[in-house]
């Protein structure tokens, strides 16, 4: 499992503790489940993905575990679009701007 956390675009951070659960829905077409005090959910390509808000209120944490031995490249690349949808849409970055920011925490 790997955690990452996330600036989120000043704009963003008003909408951001609606926004990690709303996109979820959207995104993911799921209904996270809350868990520990991060919202949770299962989907393609991902055994799991917790995510929340971080410390400071600017931030997302995001922790994901990729399922292994999927064969079909079209639910891995459907997933990989999905989060990279999700991750723009809350954060309020494109993914470009996001590999920049992003930093990898313990």
């Amino acid at each position: 499992m790997s955690m990452q956390e996330y600036p989120i675009k000043r704009t963003h951070i008003k909408q951001l503790s609606e926004n990690l659960v709303e996109k979820l829905k959207e995104h993911f077409e799921i209904e996270p489940k809350e868990v520990d005090g991060f919202y949770q959910i299962s989907f393609g390509a991902i055994e799991s993905m917790r995510v929340k808000v971080g410390a400071t209120g600017k931030t997302m944490l995001v922790e994901t575990k990729s399922k292994t031995g999927i064969e079909d490249e079209q639910i891995i690349l459907d997933t990989n679009r999905r989060f990279r949808r999700y991750l723009d849409a809350v954060t309020g970055y494109t993914t470009k701007e996001r590999v920049k920011k992003a930093k990898t925490v313990e």
